[in-house]
């Protein structure tokens, strides 16, 4: 594949992606400029101290006290705390580049925890709150930890008894015995600079984290990420999205964060908010009432989210409105939410005028009725999300634009430090993940398969036999490194990327098509009834789907049905239920062709879940084993 520069290929970053063709004029490289250059010297160790020095008393994290009421940290204040702990961990042992491994939820102290551990010059290992005992040992053992803090007694106990087998694994607190302050009188007798003196023998270059993959098709992988990795990230991050995590208004950037801090979509968006002194609130439960509480308490200005949560508040939005009467309205106020927001596209983008005058009174109509209430339970002064994950799609997209929340789509992976591509303030392309995040390059190969090179790539996996990291990329003619994402997209005539799906989870079927099952399965997924959806059809003559349901949806329909309390057995048989579906199913279908589209499905009884084995801690599916699990469902849609 060869490659001409495009009459663009100079332009600022603002004005567009420098773009390189093949000879058929097909984008097949984007690269945008950094807006920040790489940091000489330093760590993220030093972030607290910084700010400390620099704005001493203003807020930069707050914590939820026993009463609900949430109190300021200031960056003084944080910073002392920091030190504090960093200087236990010095008191306990742990030695410069040995991995203090965390297993807990979204909470104040797990960021505590995470720059201590930094400042006194360790590696830290996040663990999921709630992975299993084998996934536990394996991370571990593989990194090889010599300490490990938890959250309660059940992961104490689980840790424990692992702990046995890993002999690296000297040390361990549990933060509801008090960890914190165990680890704060361990180091009360040393001088601050034990701790200055561990900071100072950082670098860019120095690994900050292990950081787990989610191990879809096996063992988690142990992604080295530097300190330098982390930088180029959010530095770049923090410059392109001004609005997000700059103050434009009379108020205050602030985040609540409820994604794992053991992701590293999580983790970026965490650092990125301390380093940019963005108020940071924690919001360690995602149950929808325990959310919505804090979300109402906290109040902030943009969200870090998934397009999971964003479905849910929308399904749930339109459910209460059913069970008011009012599902016409809603269904109105949601499509004229929709025409406002792909109407504010064009004209960013300079294909339309923008918003009629009868649209905007339109909006303006039913504001105060619909998008005043998502609005407000997102806690009431959300105007931006970053959303990633998986696609989230034009639909919903459009529908948050409309109400008055800009989404900026986003596209990474662990190997990336989250992020590589993020859409454009002021130059949106709904179902796209936008352009390369700057200082960050997007190729697209032969087959398909997205190449990633950039500043925030990785320093290569762990390994644990040699005690280092092993690059795991490729170098081009030019000497530039290339990561290989396992994912498939495309670019458009103007840079804005497209994942299409993932290389291995391509089906291809008897009669020799090839299926991406990621765009079906995002559909369907999205619908209120369904909770997980499995494309198959791989060395099979067509297509099928494997269905699952979501309660909540369930349980509002079968009220609004009046079959309240049927099971789901009984329910995978209801005929108006599968009617349901079944339109659902055509609407998917108008994605593909024929030869691709869903010629059966089946409704299970039970659902797929992060505990049964079948999802991943970030909510991806392992196919293989749900393939395995329910070989007798899918042979059944075969059956004549």
């Amino acid at each position: 594949m060869s490659f001409a520069a495009s009459a663009d290929a100079l332009s600022v970053p603002q004005a567009g992606p420098q773009k390189l063709r093949d000879e058929d004029g097909e984008v097949r490289e984007v690269s945008v400029p950094a807006l920040v250059p790489l940091s000489p010297g330093g760590s993220l160790a030093d972030i607290p101290f910084d700010n400390a020095e620099a704005a001493p008393d203003q807020p930069v994290l707050s914590r939820k006290g026993p009463d609900g009421r949430w109190r300021d940290v200031t960056s003084a204040a944080f910073a002392d705390e920091v030190r504090a702990v960093a200087k236990g961990l010095i008191a306990e042992g742990l030695q410069p580049g040995d991995r203090l491994a965390i297993m807990a939820r979204t909470t104040y102290e797990w960021t505590l925890l995470d720059f201590a551990a930094l400042a006194a010059g360790l590696v830290t290992v996040p663990i999921y709150p709630t992975a299993s005992a084998f996934q536990a040992r394996w991370i571990l053992q593989d990194s090889g930890a010599a300490g490990c803090v938890v959250e309660d007694g059940q992961q104490a106990w689980l840790i424990r008894q692992e702990g046995q087998q890993i002999a690296r694994l000297k040390h361990w607190w549990q933060l509801d015995t008090g960890a914190v302050e165990t680890l704060r009188q361990a180091g009360a007798h040393l001088p601050d600079e034990a701790v200055t003196e561990r900071r100072a023998a950082l670098s860019p270059s120095s690994v900050a984290t292990l950081s787990y993959t989610s191990g879809t098709t096996g063992r988690p992988k142990g992604c080295a990420l530097t300190h330098g990795n982390f930088f180029a990230e959010v530095d770049n991050a923090i410059e392109l999205l001004h609005p997000v995590f700059k103050t434009v208004s009379k108020e205050p950037a602030s985040i609540l964060l409820f994604l794992p801090l053991s992701h590293v979509f999580g983790r970026m968006v965490s650092i990125g908010c301390l380093r940019a002194r963005v108020r940071l609130g924690h919001a360690p439960s995602i149950k929808s009432d325990d959310l919505l509480a804090d979300l109402a308490g906290f109040r902030p200005t943009f969200l870090l989210a998934i397009p999971y949560v964003l479905e849910k508040v929308y399904n749930t939005a339109r459910a209460t409105a059913e069970r008011m009467g009012r599902a016409s309205s809603f269904d109105r106020a949601a499509r004229i939410a929709r025409r406002y927001g792909e109407d504010l596209e064009a004209a960013e983008n300079g294909t339309g005028p923008g918003p009629s005058t009868a649209l905007r009174a339109a909006r303006t109509l039913y504001d105060p009725l619909v998008y005043r209430r998502i609005r407000a339970a997102l806690g009431g002064k959300v105007k931006y999300a970053i959303c990633g994950g998986s696609p989230l799609g034009r639909r919903l997209a459009s529908f948050y634009a409309g109400v008055g929340i800009e989404i900026f789509e986003g596209y990474g992976l662990t190997e990336t430090t989250a992020a590589a591509t993020v859409t454009p303030p002021r130059n949106p392309r709904m179902g796209t993940v936008g352009w390369p995040l700057p200082g960050t390059a997007v190729r697209i190969a032969d087959d398909g398969e997205v190449l990633l090179s950039g500043g925030n790539l990785f320093a290569g996996y762990w390994d644990a036999e040699l005690g280092e990291a092993v690059p795991a990329t490729e170098r081009d003619e030019n000497g530039r490194s290339w990561f290989a994402t396992g994912d498939l997209g495309a670019l458009d005539p103007d840079g804005y990327l497209t994942i299409t799906g993932r290389k291995k989870d391509v089906i291809i079927t008897l009669g020799g098509k090839t299926v991406a099952p990621a765009p079906l399965e995002d559909w369907l997924r999205a619908h209120p009834l369904i909770s997980q959806c499995l494309v198959v059809g791989d060395n099979r003559p067509f297509v099928t789907a494997l269905v699952t349901l979501e309660p909540e949806g369930l349980a509002h329909w079968g009220q609004m049905t009046r079959k309240p309390n049927i099971s789901r057995e009984v329910l995978a048989d209801d005929d108006e239920l599968r009617g349901i579906l079944q339109r659902a199913v055509v609407e998917a279908n108008r994605l593909v062709s024929r030869a691709e589209s869903i010629r059966r499905f089946r409704i299970l009884t039970v659902d797929f879940t992060e505990e049964s084995g079948h999802l991943t801690p970030s909510l991806k599916l392992r196919r293989a084993q749900i393939e395995t699990d329910f070989a007798s469902d899918i042979k059944a849609l075969y059956e004549p």
